[in-house]
């Protein structure tokens, strides 16, 4: 994922020379307008641009609107510059009265959280953050704690991030703090945030949810144009690349790429590295997984897996199953399912799992992963030799 990023992304590297550019590296983006450009904010943020001018009620939930982080272009009185301001999950009629007190609202569109800063401003805000920086205490991200009290006034900051939980007075605090900062920055002959527009037209494929992975992945069995255009970016134009089935009965839907299986059936799934004597799998995506026999149903999500016991994987229909390795070779299985969200039970330890997400994560922090790869890829190897 991380490769598809860096290959999508460096497109725009000739025209961000100076600048400091952070793109999400969980999501992919096709642009439909052009991605050349000369900067003209010293913080520019990326979205996609619905429409010439404000949408209106009707569009705004036709869209979605409500559900995104949305961008929306303010054009100054005299027409000679396009400022931009952003707000979060809010109703069309809340949007137009905060972003309407800013000016004239043009364009609109959600945001993809890319954005490139100046050498300038990114100093301003290593100045302002000193402190907690040297300390390293603290937690801000972007949207809520940059750009928007930036950009809204203190009143629709406070209410934007009571919805979020945050207390007024924490909020107005925070809103004075950056007001302070950006009343004391020398812009010279530029804006202080700004849109790119990657086009209306894009294609946008997000992996940062498990459904959203889960959809995407499974995007390339369609027949669409943006099925077709994701192929083309990944490389994968033909069905089956390096593959062999043995006596396995294979669908014409099905993509397969270093699959190697002899006997069983697979239909609408998706296959990457995969080794197996038996496979069942239908409607599933199976990653970097090796075993004797691997059974998957709709909506099943298998990846890494290494299975050594010779008693065979076996996911249900919407079960995810992820093998998660140390840097001793050692390895176990945490699960998920399609209707559980992994975002509200991180801190959880599922029934099904020996600790929580969060756990994992915290436990494999210094983790060496070129030395877990290396160890991985020989017990793979070994698995794939005894089938």
């Amino acid at each position: 994922m991380l490769e598809a990023v860096v290959k999508q992304t460096g497109i725009y590297a000739s025209s961000r020379i100076g600048r400091l550019s952070v793109y999400w590296g969980d999501q992919v983006f096709i642009p439909s307008a052009a991605f050349e450009y000369t900067p003209t904010h010293h913080v520019d943020i990326m979205c996609t641009l619905l429409g010439d001018t404000a949408p209106t009620a009707e569009e705004w939930a036709a869209q979605g609107l409500d559900k995104y982080g949305v961008i929306a272009v303010i054009k100054s009185d005299d027409g000679t510059r396009s400022d931009a301001a952003q707000v979060e999950k809010v109703s069309h009629a809340t949007a137009t009265e905060m972003l309407g007190k800013l000016g004239n609202i043009g364009q609109v569109g959600p945001s993809l959280g890319s954005f490139s800063v100046s050498a300038e401003i990114l100093k301003a805000l290593c100045e302002e953050y000193s402190s907690e920086l040297a300390a390293k205490s603290g937690k801000f991200d972007t949207d809520p704690h940059f750009w928007m009290p930036l950009t809204l006034s203190c009143e629709d900051y406070c209410t934007l991030m009571r919805q979020k939980g945050v207390e007024e007075a924490t909020s107005k605090a925070h809103h004075e703090r950056m007001q302070a900062m950006k009343a004391s920055f020398s812009f010279g002959n530029m804006g202080l945030f700004g849109a790119v527009d990657v086009g209306k037209s894009a294609s946008w494929w997000d992996y940062g949810q498990l459904k959203l992975y889960s959809s995407n992945s499974l995007l390339i069995l369609e027949e669409s144009k943006d099925a077709e255009l994701l192929c083309q970016f990944l490389g994968v134009n033909e069905k089956h690349i390096e593959s062999s089935f043995g006596e396995v009965t294979v669908d014409n839907i099905s993509r397969t790429y270093a699959v190697k299986a002899k006997s069983g059936s697979i239909s609408n799934s998706v296959m990457a590295n995969v080794q197996a004597s038996e496979i069942h799998a239908h409607g599933a995506i199976i990653v970097n997984c090796v075993s004797k026999s691997i059974k998957a149903g709709k909506g099943a999500i298998l990846y890494n897996i290494v299975d050594e016991s010779g008693e065979g994987i076996v996911a249900g229909a919407g079960e995810v199953i992820v093998a998660v390795s140390d840097t001793s070779g050692d390895s176990m299985l945490l699960k998920s399912h399609m209707d559980i969200d992994g975002g509200k039970v991180w801190k959880q330890k599922l029934d099904m799992n020996p600790m929580s997400f969060e756990d994992v994560r915290n436990n494999n922090l210094d983790a060496n992963i070129g030395e877990i790869e290396k160890k991985r890829n020989e017990k793979f190897a070994k698995v794939a030799a005894s089938l």
